[in-house]
């Protein structure tokens, strides 16, 4: 491929969202509407309820050990089954969609305090990323607020409250943390600063291609700066809210880091498999095999430290073998009569040893039919992570797939449809960044 000077690459190059993408996008949600009605039925319809009964009743003798008895008579309260597996749906794929989409803020605010100029030429996929910020915080207020008794424990009614038949003295004694005013202030707190600095950047970038000059680029530092410090702090605070709170009387110091890092490669695969497909359609012309290259060494790195954090927390919890720590890996790993067990094993496979093989080479990297199935994998794999920090804790053996893969396939359509269209709102090369030269010539 021939070098593109500055002025040649400078052209801006305006994405069109054709007919058929936008067909594909509403084929998506469609597909997912049907697994959806697809997946009801099957549960009005009772397919596979002897084996739900037999793990249903393991599941209780399990649910009332990790009870510790006081909590465990709240088991069968709250909705139905099947609306229940529609609550923590879409609980699940919002946590996981959401994380996804700020990573795209995070990862530019990191090349911008970096002086990295190699991602300029990814810029504005990063930033398109954040269109589900707003969508998502509003979903995931309205969920929370009509089906948090569906999802998590500690907000069934007398719970916290000394001689109610429903008091769990160990929930109990963490109401100064997870009570309901504390807890939503914290989420619209997390949610404000995610979407407050997506919004800032991306005009930050907007004004900067406009009006030029490197007075953006210096404030755009300064704004990232900042953001990352937030973000530090309400990145680990939220994947104790949202996500290690569903399991109450389980806690991991590690798990911060560990949602974190199934967030980070996610966005990351998005990052690059988005930029592989501009590519293929024509865009994106001084995109080049050696971008393609860190976005794959940043993948192969990050699935190895989200292994690495899952070991670490998985290897200290089994080598103590206190009972109120094994049991979230009892249930996972053999518990509910085996009901999770095996995507269990599989997660470690689609999440480390497919990434690690996938990606261990040099060309590897740097070829894109590799880089995509990679990256769907990736994708595909951490939302199956995420598939199993929550349905153990809300649903025991009663959570299947083809309501969740519905709802998922939903969130992917809608998703897709606002990625695309901040794509298409603005030059896909940010033609006054200062680095874009740099970019241009990055070599690895």
């Amino acid at each position: 491929m021939a070098t593109l000077t500055h002025q040649e690459s400078a052209t801006a190059e305006q994405l069109v969202v054709t007919d058929g993408a936008r067909k594909t996008f509403i084929t998506i949600i469609v597909a997912g509407v049907v697994v959806l009605i697809l997946g009801i039925l099957a549960q009005v319809m009772g397919w596979g309820a002897e084996e739900h009964a037999a793990a249903g009743e393991a599941a209780g003798h399990l649910g009332a050990s990790a009870g510790h008895g006081a909590g465990a008579s709240l088991e069968h309260e709250g909705s139905s089954t099947l609306v229940k597996r529609i609550i923590v749906s879409l609980w699940h794929s919002n946590v996981f969609f959401l994380g996804v989409s700020t990573i795209g803020t995070v990862f530019m605010a990191i090349n911008y305090v970096a002086y990295a100029g190699w991602s300029v030429m990814v810029k504005r996929i990063s930033e398109a990323l954040s269109a589900w910020i707003i969508p998502g915080a509003v979903i995931m207020l309205v969920v929370f607020l009509v089906g948090r008794h569906d999802i998590f424990h500690w907000t069934h009614e007398g719970i916290m409250e000394k001689g109610n038949p429903n008091y769990d003295a160990i929930i109990a004694g963490k109401s100064g943390f997870l009570n309901l005013p504390f807890y939503l202030i914290r989420t619209i707190v997390y949610l404000a600063i995610w979407a407050f600095f997506s919004y800032k950047l991306r005009q930050l970038s907007l004004a900067e291609d406009q009006l030029g000059g490197t007075v953006w680029f210096h404030k755009s530092i300064n704004a990232s700066a900042l953001f990352l410090v937030l973000y530090a702090v309400t990145s680990s605070m939220s994947a104790w809210d949202w996500v290690m709170s569903v399991d109450t009387h389980w806690f991991s110091t590690m798990f911060g880091w560990y949602v974190f890092a199934s967030w980070w490669v996610s966005g990351i695969a998005a990052i690059a498999l988005t930029a592989i497909f501009l590519k293929q359609a024509g865009y994106l012309r001084a995109l080049t095999s050696n971008h393609l290259h860190d976005l794959g060494k940043l993948m192969f790195g990050f699935s190895i430290f989200w292994t690495y954090v899952w070991f670490a927390q998985f290897m200290l919890i089994w080598y103590a073998n206190l009972p109120e720590e094994a049991v979230y890996y009892n249930q996972r790993l053999g518990g509910f009569e085996g009901h999770y067990t095996g995507i269990f094993y599989f997660n470690l496979l689609i999440n480390f040893v497919f990434p690690f093989l996938g990606l261990m080479t040099r060309d590897a990297k740097r070829q894109m039919i590799i880089m995509k199935i990679v990256c769907i994998a990736i994708l595909a794999g951490h939302w199956s992570d995420f598939y199993l920090m929550f349905m153990p804790a809300t649903l025991k053996a009663e959570s299947g797939f083809l309501i969740e893969i519905g709802i998922a396939a939903i969130f992917l359509g809608a998703f897709l449809i606002l990625f695309t269209r901040r794509l298409a709102s603005a030059s896909l090369v940010p033609v006054n960044h200062p680095f874009l030269d740099e970019s241009i010539h990055h070599t690895t």
